[in-house]
């Protein structure tokens, strides 16, 4: 089931296994083909598929690989936390969605009940899939990932049976005696505790104060921040700094609380996705920069979580970004050897690369890349899915049109 390509019900996508080592369809000689909503799904469907499929019959640890580096042997502790709590972060906008009828709605249907079913099995002490939530520091990262797939899908946990809620909420309430480190981990601890604050649990003020606090001081000015106290050249104001700060603050501010904080990283959010969207290359590609370039595209998941609130600045259009990103997502997700041959993610950025990943890097990692997806949580009718297609900023630039300058924030 697992080696099924999706991309080939879609008319006009070429096949995962058609596309060569050399991919004719980025060239800047070229006009690329605009890329579908439904090619989006089908993107998100083939990535989780053997994820929720194995862990919805409590077989993930049986059938799940794990790939790491060789000295890491201590991987298998934490991959399948990782790899659930990573697909649900990218896929719970998606499941928010109202129920419908259409095609995309009994996929989305058929992924809310298998969710179901995965959320009670990672969180059953009693199931063969009962995950990691206090042995070693990583539980805590990912239960926070888990955390903040639950906090973007409300109408998700709603249908959630309250025995699963009971042993989500004890799973979390584990990873309490985990120390966060002195950098963005504080922020893990801070969702979960943003998770227990939304729906009306206790919730621990201090965790969640001291995190937003260390963050306003590691600012380094034009919407980023410090990873703790120095500036590190990576991509972790997206993977986690400013997803994490933009939700935990939305929830805080739905509690009157955090009002100048929230509105301030409104901003500072804004100008790191316009960034963001100017680091597209016209070829659609990115900077390789920094550390966990195994997320693949998880990587603007700031740009796309921007999107997600359709508060894009002003001097970006929901064309340009739906292009660029779609763009991106297609070059990386088809190029040889991003899969194995029973459709698990391989490490690396483009394909199969197992040197480009660091030590803690596994197997169960790489489903971050579903964060890039985060526009699927948007309607088909809203003004990005209805957009036209546009190039994007530097690709403009890069072929000679005039356009306004760039400027800092402040």
């Amino acid at each position: 089931m697992f080696r099924r390509n999706f991309l080939q019900t879609i008319p006009g996508i070429v096949s995962i296994g058609a596309v060569s080592g050399t991919n004719t369809l980025f060239s800047p000689a070229k006009e690329v083909q605009p890329i579908t909503r439904e090619y989006w799904v089908s993107v998100l469907e083939r990535v989780i598929t053997p994820v929720f499929e194995s862990l919805a019959k409590n077989e993930l640890k049986l059938k799940m690989p794990v790939e790491s580096k060789p000295t890491s042997t201590d991987r298998p502790k934490y991959t399948y936390l990782e790899a659930f709590g990573r697909s649900m972060a990218g896929i719970s906008p998606w499941l928010q969605l109202p129920a419908d009828d259409s095609p995309e709605g009994k996929k989305r249907k058929r992924f809310f009940d298998l969710a179901l079913v995965c959320l009670d099995n990672a969180t059953n002490p009693s199931a063969a899939d009962y995950m990691n939530f206090s042995d070693g520091g990583q539980p805590l990262v990912d239960a926070a990932f888990l955390a903040h797939s639950l906090v973007r899908a409300p109408r998700f946990w709603s249908e959630v049976p309250e025995k699963v809620k009971n042993n989500v909420v004890q799973a979390f309430l584990k990873t309490r005696t985990i120390k966060p480190g002195y950098n963005n981990w504080l922020l893990f601890s801070a969702m979960i505790e943003a998770f227990f604050l939304k729906y009306s649990y206790p919730w621990d003020t201090m965790r969640m104060d001291y995190a937003l606090k260390k963050h306003s001081e590691w600012y380094k000015g034009d919407g980023m921040y410090g990873d703790g106290p120095d500036f590190h050249w990576d991509y972790y104001n997206s993977y986690v700094i400013q997803p994490f700060m933009l939700d935990i603050l939305t929830i805080a501010h739905e509690k009157d609380m955090y009002k100048d904080l929230y509105t301030l990283e409104i901003k500072r959010a804004q100008r790191y996705a316009a960034i963001q969207e100017r680091l597209i290359s016209p070829e659609a590609t990115f900077p390789p920069i920094g550390r966990s370039l195994p997320y693949r595209f998880g990587a603007l998941q700031l740009l796309a979580q921007i999107v997600l609130m359709e508060n894009l600045p002003n001097a970006i259009t929901n064309g340009q970004v739906k292009n660029a990103l779609s763009q991106v997502i297609k070059k990386m997700i088809e190029f040889p050897g991003t899969f194995d041959a029973n459709g698990w993610l391989n490490i690396g950025f483009m394909g199969h690369q197992p040197s480009i990943g660091e030590g803690y890097i596994s197997t169960g990692s790489l489903y971050l890349c579903t964060t890039g997806l985060l526009p699927l949580g948007l309607p088909a009718v809203s003004d990005f899915w209805k957009s036209q297609p546009e190039d994007w900023t530097s690709k403009k630039i890069w072929s000679g049109v005039d356009v306004p300058n760039d400027s800092a924030l402040y």
